[in-house]
């Protein structure tokens, strides 16, 4: 996404919720979504075989 996407989504979801987003924090609240959409990006990228089935249990 480009940074004025990025400032797009912000300013959307932070009307949907209702969620004032200071200016002075935009700079940062756009690099943790960009960060975010990057690991996002490496998980959705991962072959899996057709037979992978989730875990039944996951215990940290």
């Amino acid at each position: 996404m480009t940074p004025d996407q990025l400032d797009a989504y912000i300013a959307a979801a932070s009307a949907a919720l209702d969620l004032p987003v200071a200016e002075e924090w935009k700079p940062a609240v756009r690099a943790n979504l960009a960060v975010t959409l990057r690991f996002a990006r490496l998980v959705d990228d991962m072959p899996l075989p057709d037979e992978a089935e989730p875990a039944d249990l996951f215990r940290a």
